[in-house]
């Protein structure tokens, strides 16, 4: 059989996407309650953040504005697993009943099909949301704005996105052996509320495992130092486009080796 191409791959997902969103906007009113839902839980998240922090000149070396920084950068690279990668959460559910097996016999990629399956467009408010925080933090600190820094912004970001888009990914495979998988996919999720402080700020066994074991270090913080301390990068900063590009492809062979051994119901 021949080896369909990335146009291949586009080209359906652009198909594929827009029948979704055609579906979804059949449902105005759901569709406007769940956005509106997102924009106010990020604004809930916002408004904790600014309690939280607004009093203090700085922490750890950290000032506000800097935090502020972390917090959108997070929030935007959080945007692809939001709005792609969505469907891992109805996995065990397929799985479990036995519908996921229709998915084995299609002549395409068995994880792009099942994940661009859905798209979950109330994240493009997360994403708006994320850029304005960003932009309100990126002016308050006086960073310079040079089309390298903004393609360096761009690659970092799209780079730190990869590593959540893995845990995820690993973490909803589990239910191909895991009955309870759900705690597992709920635990990763929780784990991302930490991604938008600075690694430095937790003691040195949280340090450790969020760096080397579960890597949310490298959502925002170290991705995001290339652009807010530029002076002082250090070399784990530089590497996060090859961590998350490494870890995404170990939670697709992952999530792939776990989709070959299923058989239906009872696997």
């Amino acid at each position: 059989m021949k080896r369909k191409g990335i146009g291949f791959y586009l080209r359906i997902y652009g198909k594929i996407l827009a029948q979704d969103l055609k579906s979804k906007m059949s449902y105005r009113a759901d569709f406007i309650i769940s956005t509106v839902g997102m924009i106010f839980t990020n604004i809930a998240g916002f408004v904790s953040f600014w309690i939280l922090f607004h009093n203090f000149p700085s922490i750890n070396g950290w000032s506000y504005y800097e935090m502020l920084f972390l917090y959108g950068f997070s929030l935007v690279s959080l945007t692809p697993v939001q709005c792609l990668f969505d469907n891992n959460w109805n996995l065990r559910m397929y799985v479990y009943s036995g519908d996921f097996i229709k998915y084995c016999f299609r002549p395409i990629n068995l994880f792009f099909y099942y994940q661009s399956e859905i798209f979950d467009i109330k994240g493009l408010g997360q994403f708006a949301f994320g850029i304005g925080t960003l932009a309100y933090a990126w002016g308050k600190i006086g960073l310079p704005i040079t089309p390298l820094i903004l393609l360096k912004t761009v690659i970092f970001l799209l780079t730190a996105s990869l590593v959540m888009i893995a845990l995820q990914n690993a973490a909803a495979a589990t239910c191909f052996w895991i009955q309870n998988s759900f705690y597992v996919l709920d635990l990763t999720l929780k784990f991302k509320d930490y991604a938008k402080y600075p690694v430095t700020i937790f003691n040195p066994v949280f340090r450790f495992i969020f760096t080397f074991i579960i890597p949310i270090a490298f959502i925002a913080y170290y991705p995001s130092l290339v652009i807010l301390r530029p002076d002082e990068i250090p070399i784990l900063s530089w590497i996060s486009p090859l961590i998350g590009g490494l870890f995404f492809w170990l939670s697709y062979k992952f999530w792939m080796y776990g989709a070959m051994k299923y058989s239906g119901t009872g696997s």
